[in-house]
């Protein structure tokens, strides 16, 4: 049976162009599909925006995912995971690398700030949060984790921005903490490896702590928490325009306290999950595709809620 190092060496072989854009980490742009969602907005118009801002920012992120491997590639030739990676492995020439990620980059800009100057002024300040990220942010201490959080707060503003709904203030908090809750745990995740496996962590992780980091996370799993049912508390409070999106307070604990777990050393942990503990945490995009937990949770969740729309909109509940 091959191991899922031996997998992703099998998948970047046969489709190494595409295997280079990372399209699992294209994951992380389905926030975008949060405000129509949130908004109880769902409409052909409306998912074809959201699809259109889904699709820009994929091919945004790969321009730089591209960029990042062409940069790095020497150093990522000397690393024992990243040494797969399509560039690295001389499966991908980099000339043709950096003509695709100029050709993404410079279609996704175009095309945002032709569709809407709101989308297009989205997308250019995500590009510029990734050069500044790229350059300096991911070595501060604090500010790192908290570009990784504006990166997905810029998501959930162009699913609004891109569909014309006006997005509830708590809808962003709450996008807001939850995104500072995935950084942090991030780095949790990153930190704990490096301690297990002794090798030698980035640069900005020696600033960090796990006593730091936990206290860090308590602020902003409460945060979180407490936005999310002010938001699904209904129009009193400004929120979701019915208040028995109340229901789905309890897949949003559970899939906080999952995925903190998934981050916990721990035997139990590490023997279900077949991994290093932590190691999947590291990766978000990994959680959601892997995790069944998680896997049920989300898909619960999004169930409730489309759920609640119809019935909603069928006058049986307010």
């Amino acid at each position: 049976m091959k191991s899922e190092a031996q997998k992703l060496v099998s998948k970047n072989q046969k489709w190494p162009y595409l295997m280079a854009l990372r399209p699992r980490q294209w994951t992380k742009n389905l926030v975008v599909f949060a405000a129509p969602l949130f908004g109880f907005s769902l409409n052909l118009p409306i998912l074809f925006g959201s699809l259109m801002a889904f699709v820009l920012f994929c091919a945004t992120s790969s321009s730089f995912y591209l960029i990042n491997d062409i940069a790095d590639v020497e150093s990522d030739r000397q690393h024992p995971v990243k040494c797969q990676r399509p560039i690295a492995a001389g499966l991908v020439n980099i000339r043709v690398a950096l003509v695709m990620a100029v050709v993404l980059l410079g279609a996704s800009l175009l095309i945002s700030w032709w569709r809407s100057p709101y989308l297009g002024a989205t997308i250019t300040a995500y590009a510029i949060l990734q050069i500044a990220y790229n350059l300096r942010l991911k070595r501060l201490v604090i500010l790192d984790i908290g570009a990784i959080a504006t990166g997905f707060i810029l998501r959930a503003l162009a699913g609004g921005v891109a569909t014309g709904i006006t997005l509830s203030p708590w809808f962003l908090l709450c996008t807001a903490m939850l995104a500072l809750f995935l950084g942090i745990e991030k780095r949790k995740a990153e930190l704990r490896l490096t301690q297990i496996k002794g090798t030698k962590p980035r640069s900005v992780l020696k600033f960090y702590s796990l006593s730091l980091l936990h206290r860090m996370e308590n602020v902003v799993t409460t945060g979180a928490v407490l936005t999310y049912a002010l938001w699904s508390a209904g129009p009193y409070l400004n929120g979701a325009s019915t208040s028995w999106m109340l229901i789905t307070l309890p897949f949003v604990l559970y899939g906080i306290f999952r995925y903190q777990l998934i981050s916990e050393p721990g035997e139990n942990v590490a023997n279900s999950e077949q991994e290093q503990p932590g190691n999947r945490a590291e990766r978000p995009e990994e959680v959601l595709l892997k995790d069944v937990p998680t896997l049920l949770t989300v898909t619960g969740w999004i169930f409730t809620c489309f759920s609640i729309l119809l019935l909603k909109q069928q006058g049986i509940i307010q």
